[in-house]
C-alpha cells in the first residue's frame, strides 16, 4: 500500500520528505497512523535500490546576511527531493493493474481509487467491480451473522451488527454508481466514435447518390 502511494504521488511531482509524508496523511486518511517516518523513509530506500525512485542532489541553502551585513548561516538542512524514474512509471502501472485479491481490501482499494486518473477505464471498472464483491460478501455474511444471533444480542449488540450491515449497503450503492459512471462513460465514447464514423459514411452514401443523379442526368440529355 505504502509503495503504491508513494510512486503515485511521485508520478504527480518531485518531493522532498517532510512533503511526501504530508501528503501520504492526507491520501491515506484514517489510515495515516500506519505512516511514519520510521516507515516512510525506509520504504524510500528501498525504491530507490530498485531504480523505481532516484534522489536528487539538495540545492545550497542561501545564506543571510545579519545586521553588521556579516554572512550568517541559516542553519537549515538541505532536502532531499525524490523523483519518479521511467522504470518506476512502469511499475506503478504495474501495480494499478494488479490483480491480486488483496487489491480489493479497504486499504488498497483506498490507494488504487485515488490513482484512478492515471488507469485505463477497464482496469478502473476491474478495480471497482473486484470491490463490490468483496463487500457483497461481506454483506452477506453480516447478514447471516445478524439472523442467527439477533435473538441472543442485547441492544448495543443488536445496533453494532446492524451498522456493520448498513455501512456494508451503503458502500455497494456507492460502488453501483461509481461502476455505472464508468460503463456511462465508456458508452459516450463509443457512441462519439460512431458519430466521428457515421458523417464520413453519411457523405460517402451521398456523393455517391450525386453521382447517380449526374449518370442519370447525362443519359436523360442522351435520349433528347
Amino acid at each position: 500500500m505504502l509503495e503504491l502511494a508513494i510512486l503515485g504521488l511521485l508520478h504527480e511531482s518531485p518531493m522532498h520528505g517532510y512533503e511526501l509524508r504530508k501528503r501520504l496523511l492526507s491520501l491515506l486518511g484514517a489510515l495515516r497512523a500506519a505512516i511514519s517516518y520510521g516507515s516512510l523513509y525506509p520504504t524510500l530506500k528501498r525504491l530507490r535500490t530498485k531504480g523505481w525512485i532516484e534522489e536528487e542532489a539538495p540545492a545550497e541553502e542561501d545564506d543571510t546576511l545579519g545586521p553588521s551585513g556579516k554572512r550568517v548561516l541559516s542553519g537549515r538542512r538541505a532536502r532531499k527531493v525524490y523523483r519518479l524514474t521511467p522504470a518506476g512509471k512502469e511499475h506503478f502501472a504495474q501495480l494499478m493493474c494488479d490483480s491480486n485479491p488483496d487489491g480489493a481490501d479497504e486499504a488498497m482499494f483506498g490507494v488504487h481509487l485515488a490513482f484512478f486518473s492515471r488507469t485505463d477505464p477497464a482496469n478502473r471498472l476491474r478495480i471497482l467491480e473486484a470491490r463490490r464483491r468483496r463487500v457483497e460478501e461481506r454483506r452477506e455474511r453480516l447478514n447471516s451473522a445478524l439472523n442467527r444471533t439477533a435473538e441472543r444480542l442485547d441492544a448495543y449488540g443488536l445496533a453494532l451488527q446492524k451498522y456493520g450491515l448498513e455501512t456494508a449497503e451503503r458502500e455497494v450503492r456507492w460502488l453501483n454508481e461509481l461502476i455505472a459512471s464508468e460503463e456511462g462513460r465508456r458508452h459516450s465514447h463509443s457512441d462519439l466514435g460512431d458519430r466521428l464514423v457515421s458523417p464520413r459514411h453519411d457523405q460517402s452514401e451521398h456523393l455517391d447518390d450525386t453521382e447517380g443523379s449526374r449518370n442519370i442526368s447525362k443519359g436523360d440529355k442522351r435520349d433528347e
